[in-house]
């Protein structure tokens, strides 16, 4: 037998950033919710009390979660203001990843606790997840892989050149 690897006839993806999601390598201590707008990187939008972010993980291209700038866990702890802007800014990243991406549809959610699935269960955010038909198609269930077509740089560009002027982040990190 050969130290060289023989084709075997299949093409593998490769998803590297996908690792450090399941180890928590390089995980850096403290809430990544209140250090995100610190940070700039991955924000497409500030509001007065809340603002919008790109999951670093997306389950698809333009996956923004809109999150409260106060470090609050439930949804009932939010104040009527913050509530009607976390309202308000889930209603225009619709629009915008509307205008930018085209989706068939959306998944709108809140996982409350760690039992409901939160992965960061300390600081409530609002998933806004565009979706196609076929986006979840046999590469997720068979091969545990998810294929995003876009780079989240190219992304974050597209949805804060779209965004309503008032409130849309800086485009260079």
């Amino acid at each position: 037998m050969s130290d060289e690897a023989e084709p075997d006839g299949l093409e593998r993806l490769w998803t590297p950033h996908r690792l450090d999601y399941v180890t928590g390598a390089d995980k850096p201590a403290g809430c990544p919710f209140c250090r995100a707008p610190e940070t700039d990187d991955l924000v497409v939008a500030r509001g007065e009390l809340v603002f919008a972010v790109l999951n670093l993980y997306p389950y698809n291209p333009g996956h923004v979660m809109v999150c409260p700038y106060r470090h609050v866990a439930d949804y009932t702890d939010l104040t009527e203001d913050e509530t009607a802007e976390v309202a308000a800014f889930t209603r225009t990243a619709m629009r915008v990843i509307r205008s930018v991406s085209s989706p068939h549809g959306f998944n709108l959610g809140m996982n409350q606790g760690a039992v409901a699935g939160a992965g960061i269960a300390a600081h409530l955010h609002q998933h806004v997840v565009p979706r196609w038909g076929g986006d979840a198609n046999f590469m997720s269930v068979v091969s545990r892989t998810k294929v995003l077509p876009q780079l989240l740089d190219d992304t974050r560009r597209l949805l804060i050149e779209a965004w309503p002027a008032q409130g849309r982040a800086s485009s260079s990190p």
